[in-house]
């Protein structure tokens, strides 16, 4: 458990990939309204569709330590990754975020992300950890990839 929470601390203070950079194809602002964690998270794309890569993610994030350390472990554990595999990644933070704390998540497959799994026994907290990843959908799809798509045919790769 300190090392889940050495973790959190560490993204918090030291995040990954912060700063927005150019040369992106899309750009989103997400807002959590209930307690006004924000974040702006821009995309860039190698290719199109399910097999482009996120050859870039960059965000600027001001809010709690949970809603800078998963959007932190997010860029760190995508970026450079397919799109497909990005939102095979995302599918198992929900899952694990959403759980009521009954799924502990899989270090192989969400990577850091596991470090936040205590945050499912408290539902005020899923939408700051959740943030990012919801920025990430909404700018995959700006971007022309439909991220619904992608999770629910990711069963059946």
């Amino acid at each position: 458990m300190d090392l889940y929470q050495e973790l959190i601390l560490e993204h918090s203070k030291r995040p990954f990939h912060t700063g927005l950079r150019e040369g992106h194809q899309a750009e989103v602002h997400h807002v959590n309204p209930t307690c006004g964690d924000e974040v702006t998270l821009r995309v860039h794309l190698d290719g199109d569709g399910p097999h482009a890569r996120l050859a870039d993610i960059s965000y600027e994030a001001t809010g709690c330590s949970i809603s800078t350390a998963s959007t932190s472990m997010m860029a760190q554990e995508i970026t450079g990754e397919e799109v497909a595999e990005a939102m095979q990644v995302h599918a198992g933070m929900k899952a694990m975020l959403t759980s009521k704390g009954e799924d502990p998540g899989d270090e192989e497959i969400i990577g850091d992300g596991v470090a936040l799994a205590g945050v499912a026994k408290y539902p005020a907290r899923v939408k700051c950890a959740l943030l990012g990843w919801m920025a990430l959908t909404d700018a995959l799809a700006q971007a022309g990839v439909d991220p619904t798509a992608l999770t629910a045919t990711q069963g059946e790769s």
